[in-house]
């Protein structure tokens, strides 16, 4: 086990071509022993992209999950993620490399916080992103991904007041496409996201004058991307406001050689195996999530090998929780999760 011992020591991967094929080896072993299937989300590192069975984002990973005919499901993720998989398949197993892996977006509201908020809008049409817990997704109404928020506050009666939970970015794209003036926005963000700021959008737009701007609606830049193509700054169409799976779709579709992205830095990897003859570079290099990242190839091999970490979530907030998730897949199948 040198190689395993080079890998613990550097938690990056292992040293060299050689052994990162033992890695690899291993891992597929330990994955076929467990009847493991391996799911990675896209802002995964490389070596954790490129071992799993599957790479996407969170919801459509919990569908495959939900699917799948392994026993065990281990979650390359952060813990919502691994919580929205169990609740899809509450018969399998469910395992994240490091319980550890939170998620600031997430954590930004609690159950009791949105019971409060609830409250304070009788009757209103609860509507929570799927990166949300478990114990928040129970008191929702309807969830949805980035992909068809819009498409889901459209299908609520427009005099029915509606609490769009947690992300305010999001929040604002989606009331400002919908024009929705009874739509009430909590204040939460992903703190990777919030980081990728306008003026450094603007810098690299003017930078490279003739790359597509792909940007997630998490992001604080998302309303100053759409000022610059207002302005002229940057040719309307080369603004894409766009899920993580919408990216994809847009890379394979593009012509332009160089694409400005702003996400986590993780998704460049599949964007460049999508489309490798593109020029992907991130508006913000420094735009990691900590989280994501302690999903380690070593932390990897331990959960693999000792069954650790197992993710459960109580039967009776899953049932409920659940009722959210499917109502959202009742409106339209979305395309693309976060």
């Amino acid at each position: 086990m040198a190689a395993t011992a080079a890998l613990e020591r550097t938690e990056t991967g292992y040293v060299g071509i050689e052994a990162d094929q033992d890695w690899r080896d291993e891992v597929r072993a330990l994955a076929h022993r467990r009847d493991a299937v391996l799911l990675a989300h896209n802002y995964q590192v490389p070596e954790i992209q490129d071992v799993a069975d599957h790479v996407g984002d969170s919801l459509a990973l919990s569908r495959i999950a939900a699917d799948s005919a392994a026993r065990t499901i281990v979650f390359c993720g952060v813990h919502f993620m691994a919580e929205t998989a169990k609740i899809l398949a509450p018969d399998k197993t469910v395992l994240i490399p490091d319980e550890r892996a939170g998620c600031s977006l997430a954590d930004s509201i609690d159950a009791e916080q949105l019971r409060a908020w609830k409250a304070d809008h009788p009757g209103a049409v609860v509507v929570s992103y799927v990166n949300t817990t478990a114990e928040v997704k129970a008191e929702t109404d309807i969830c949805c991904t980035s992909s068809n928020a819009v498409e889901v506050v459209e299908s609520i009666p427009a005099d029915r007041e509606v609490l769009f939970l947690p992300d305010q970015f999001l929040g604002a794209h989606v009331q400002r496409l919908t024009g929705r003036r009874n739509l009430h926005v909590w204040a939460g963000e992903c703190h990777v996201h919030a980081g990728i700021n306008g003026p450094e959008l603007a810098a690299k737009a003017a930078g490279s004058p003739d790359a597509e701007l792909f940007i997630h609606p998490e992001c604080g830049c998302a309303t100053s991307a759409l000022y610059l193509a207002g302005e002229g700054a940057v040719p309307a169409d080369r603004v894409k406001i766009l899920s993580t799976g919408g990216m994809l779709d847009a890379a394979r579709d593009t012509g332009a050689s160089q694409v400005l992205v702003a996400t986590e830095v993780g998704m460049l990897h599949q964007l460049r195996r999508a489309a490798p003859d593109v020029d992907f570079r991130a508006v913000n290099e420094r735009a990691s999530c900590r989280y994501m990242k302690m999903i380690t190839p070593a932390a990897l091999l331990r959960c693999l090998r000792d069954g650790a970490d197992e993710v459960d979530v109580d039967p009776a907030v899953a049932a409920r929780a659940r009722g959210a998730v499917q109502r959202m897949v009742a409106v339209g199948r979305p395309g693309g999760g976060e």
